[in-house]
């Protein structure tokens, strides 16, 4: 809990699991299926791994709108809200507009190697910066916090899904804001990020199509 009642929230952006929509560029390396797969397994364990905790509000802000019913592919505990339209800058301003007031710390779904000192850790940051970013390997990140003391517009001209997409961010911050960072992880994209996290490929448990 946060000093003067603010509560920290904890946001997992994720996607409804469809063969074909999820995980694309993982699906063009080991098949659609695989993909489906491998994304659901790793949203439930990611889930599972940091709810329950009394620090902070767990949220899953999903797309598309209607995977935030009930009884859709999630399992039970998070807050469930439907993802706003636009850009990822658009999208990851909407929690720190919709949610109570709180720090918030916003992840994706897709970082195998996260745990809950990552995000106590990204927590701490915020109680003296502004803003925290959590880098990944690829150039872009995986964490993005905002402690919501003072106002920041969204992130906007980000080359997103691309090895500038961290340094854009930054620079789209306005200079009075403050900046620190969290460790570095690995996302999956990619055979590679998979065989990297795994150690081998012999250790990647995946059902092909």
């Amino acid at each position: 809990m946060g000093g003067g009642g603010r509560r920290e929230h904890l946001v997992i952006f994720a996607k409804a699991p469809q063969m074909g929509r999820t995980k694309t560029r993982l699906a063009h390396d080991i098949g659609a299926l695989s993909a489906m797969v491998w994304y659901r397994r790793q949203t439930h364990n990611i889930i599972r791994r940091l709810q329950g905790y009394r620090r902070w509000q767990l949220h899953l802000f999903v797309t598309p709108a209607w995977a935030a019913k009930p009884g859709c592919f999630w399992p039970d505990g998070p807050l469930r809200h439907a993802q706003q339209h636009g850009d990822l800058g658009r999208r990851m301003a909407q929690p720190a507009r919709v949610l109570p007031p709180g720090p918030v710390v916003i992840i994706g779904s897709d970082i195998p190697g996260i745990t809950r000192q990552h995000i106590a850790d990204a927590f701490a940051l915020l109680r003296q910066k502004d803003v925290v970013f959590g880098p990944a390997c690829d150039g872009g990140y995986w964490l993005y916090g905002m402690a919501r003391r003072r106002y920041h517009p969204a992130l906007s001209s980000v080359r997103w899904s691309t090895p500038h997409a961290l340094s854009d961010s930054i620079v789209s911050l306005p200079p009075h804001l403050t900046v620190g960072f969290a460790a570095t992880l690995r996302d999956v994209d990619n055979i590679d990020d998979l065989v990297s996290i795994a150690g081998s490929t012999n250790r990647l448990r995946l059902v092909r199509d």
